[in-house]
């Protein structure tokens, strides 16, 4: 037999969890076809793996790559961590359904250079396919994009007429092959959607297998342990499976109640609910301010908030409002604010400010620049909040129930991205791991850790031949040095490839070579179902 790939003298880690063991891995027509002993076997391409793992290629449960890979198909922040495959449309957020006027286009990058052809999943993945990218995308269905699609974006419930519309953009799209239903409930206009026009759209996907709900929760102040049990019991009356989305305690006053809030998880699964979720590495999160504005101000889209808060009225009250801290009762700390992207390259001195820095600057008020900066970006601004502690990090991330999310993105350190100061975490979150809660701190062992990035999610997902080392299995596969494998992201300088990392294998097809991108782009937009 000519194989097409052959992997000799590694480790390999399958991702089950069972210990590593000597083998070596050959690979035909994008599928592995042996993994043993290589006896009397040739192959077009050998590669030495001694003293280094093959693992499967990591899974990566959390991302925001749904538009930056139309802009840089190569994701070299994500392949260089060995990612594979990229779970896209989270937190509500999803680049599909698009109604016929155009409504339900959410979260446009002001880096994005694409045409919007599209209006359904099948279209999008058509664009993203037809111009190759180097790893597999699996997408989900933003429950934020189906109301704007349905032209809901006011603070209300939706008509039976509109629930109507919304439930068959919902079968459209799980019909169509997105694997979940994703919602954002503390941006708009996700965070409009009450519990039950939640479940109404969340039970569609029950008929479909492996179809799951999938939720950026309420995480409003003191409402941490409250956000998870609205989690669970969507899932307990739409009758899916549940993942909730980077796990995290970000209000100060309950740090280290990362226990309890687990045990609302483990309550559900002992009266039969699937429910999981998924952790990154990091003390900080990232979005647009905008989130951590009023809800009231948000109604509308863009457009109309930054309409309103252009108003002496509307803005008097939106100051008002925010004194009283941010996401419903959170205390603000603006030094812990640093603006991470602006929409204006005259405004890009603002990047790697804390919102406190620039307040100083101007000599004004910072809830005064906090609306200033959103109002003179037009809404195109994004920031990383510091608002986490590493002993919660350690407590989520340790535990058998989290698989790894990075909620990061597929970008490139040159080009379109590369002007921004972005959360090290689309580059770092797979190695760091790796590197520093395994080798360094040994908070997990390699072969849990793994697990954590390739089968837990695979299973999730429902994917039928990825996920492990197995024969018939596709050749998604990494292969790295677990003595040199780190991140090296910072906050500071987040434009920082993974070391350690010698190849990346995307169906079959070397996509990383000796720690270099080749520029193959063999991935594919998976569906449910595979």
């Amino acid at each position: 037999m000519l194989l097409d790939i052959l992997i000799i003298n590694g480790s390999v880690i399958d991702g089950t969890g069972k210990l590593r063991y000597q083998a070596d891995v050959g690979i035909v027509e994008g599928r592995i076809e042996l993994v043993g002993k290589a006896e009397n076997l040739n192959s077009t391409k050998v590669i030495d793996a001694s003293g280094l793992i093959i693992s499967p290629g990591f899974i990566d449960m959390h991302t925001h790559s749904d538009l930056t890979l139309l802009d840089d198909p190569g994701g070299d922040s994500k392949i260089h961590q060995g990612v594979t495959t990229e779970v896209v449309g989270n937190c509500g957020y999803s680049p599909f359904p698009v109604g016929p006027d155009g409504h339900g286009i959410l979260n446009r990058s002001p880096n994005e250079n694409f045409d919007w052809n599209w209006r359904d999943l099948d279209g999008w993945a058509s664009q993203l396919e037809s111009q190759g990218v180097s790893m597999n995308v699996a997408p989900q269905l933003g429950h934020g994009s189906i109301r704007k699609a349905a032209r809901l974006t006011e603070d209300r419930c939706p008509s039976r007429d509109e629930l109507k519309t919304m439930r068959s953009l919902v079968e459209e799209s799980i019909e169509q092959g997105a694997f979940s239903m994703s919602t954002g409930l503390t941006g708009a206009p996700g965070m409009y959607a009450d519990t039950d026009e939640i479940v109404a759209l969340a039970e569609v996907m029950s008929g479909y297998d492996n179809a799951f709900y999938v939720t950026h929760a309420r995480v409003w102040g003191g409402n941490h342990i409250g956000a998870i049990q609205e989690a669970m019991d969507i899932g307990f009356r739409a009758q899916v499976p549940v993942q909730f989305s980077h796990m995290a305690i970000i209000d100060p006053r309950a740090y280290g109640d990362g226990e309890q809030m687990i045990d609302v998880i483990e309550k559900a699964r002992s009266d039969g609910l699937d429910a999981t979720y998924d952790v990154y590495p990091y003390t900080a999160a990232g979005s647009g301010l905008a989130q951590s504005l009023p809800s009231w101000l948000q109604v509308g889209g863009d457009q109309e908030m930054l309409r309103i808060m252009r108003t002496k009225e509307g803005r008097k009250r939106a100051l008002l409002d925010m004194t009283k801290g941010h996401f419903r009762g959170l205390p603000w700390d603006f030094d812990s604010v640093v603006i991470a992207q602006v929409g204006s390259k005259t405004s890009e001195n603002l990047i790697g400010k804390s919102v406190e820095e620039i307040a100083k600057d101007r000599k004004a008020d910072p809830i005064e620049t906090y609306l200033d900066l959103v109002d003179e970006e037009d809404n195109k601004i994004g920031a990383v909040f510091h608002n986490r502690v590493e002993s919660d990090v350690v407590y989520f991330l340790t535990h058998e129930l989290a698989m790894i999310g990075s909620d990061g993105n597929a970008i490139s350190p040159v080009g379109a991205y590369s002007r921004d100061k972005p959360h090290p975490r689309f580059y770092g979150t797979h190695p760091r791991i790796l590197g520093r809660y395994v080798r360094e701190k040994s908070y997990l062992s390699l072969e849990c850790a793994i697990q954590k990035m390739t089968n837990m999610p695979a299973t999730r997902l429902g994917l039928k031949n990825r996920g492990t080392i197995e024969r018939n299995y596709m050749a998604d596969l990494v292969v790295f040095d677990p003595d040199k494998i780190v991140d090296t992201a910072t906050f500071d300088d987040p434009h920082n490839l993974a070391e350690g990392i010698s190849y990346v294998i995307v169906g079959g097809e070397i996509v990383v070579s000796k720690g270099k991108h080749t520029n193959a782009k063999p991935g594919r937009v998976l569906r449910r179902g595979e």
